[in-house]
Order: structure tokens, then C-alpha cells, then sequence
């Protein structure tokens, strides 16, 4: 093995130690070598949750529960508000087709009318 050979193998075996030393820089818990990218995420999720949570302005479950506790029976209420919109606009929908009904019917008479008088 001559002098070019062996500075060939340093440079790799640095290059790979710097490699691992990067990938393991930072690092508090537990990564796994089989999941490496997804256990450094995770990591990484786990230390800025908080942070993550006030920036993207999420709820959490228990303030959702909070939430749906003191909020479900006025939720209850306008949605049966809304049942019986439905209803009020399905009868105005059916008293509207009769009424559209009785004037084409009353037109269609008069209609008979005028040409049966000429």
C-alpha cells in the first residue's frame, strides 16, 4: 500500500466519521439506527411541540373538550334552529311549485278565453 492509497482510506474513514458525528450532533433522545431521518424528526417534533403549537395557533384536546362542554347545548339548539329552517324551506318550496301550478293553469285559461272571444 503506497502513501496515496492510505491518505484515500483517511479521507473516507473522516468523511464517515464526520458523517456519523453530524447525523448524532444535537441529538437528546433515542434514534434509531434502522429509522434514522424519522426517529431525528420525531425527536425534533418532541423538543419544539409547545412552540409549534402557540405558532400555528392549534388546540389542543382538552381545550376542545372545554370547548364542547360549554359550547354544546347553544350547538344543539341552533341546529335544530337549522332542522326547522329546512323544514320552513321545504314547506315555502311546496306552497311556491302550487302556486306556480294554479298560475299556469289560470294563464292557460285566460289564454282560451282570449282566443276563443277573437
Amino acid at each position: 500500500m503506497d502513501l496515496l492509497e492510505f491518505i484515500v482510506i483517511v479521507i473516507v474513514l473522516l468523511g464517515a466519521l464526520f458523517l456519523v458525528y453530524y447525523f448524532f450532533r444535537g441529538a437528546k433522545g433515542d434514534i434509531s439506527l434502522a429509522r434514522p431521518v424519522e426517529s431525528r424528526v420525531d425527536e425534533y417534533l418532541d423538543r419544539r411541540f409547545q412552540s409549534l403549537v402557540e405558532e400555528w395557533q392549534l388546540v389542543t384536546r382538552p381545550r376542545l373538550g372545554t370547548f364542547k362542554e360549554q359550547r354544546y347545548r347553544r350547538i344543539e339548539e341552533n341546529e335544530a334552529r337549522v332542522a326547522e329552517l329546512k323544514n320552513y324551506e321545504l314547506a315555502m318550496q311546496e306552497t311556491l311549485d302550487s302556486l306556480e301550478t294554479r298560475l299556469d293553469a289560470l294563464e292557460t285559461e285566460l289564454a282560451q278565453e282570449g282566443s276563443a272571444k277573437k
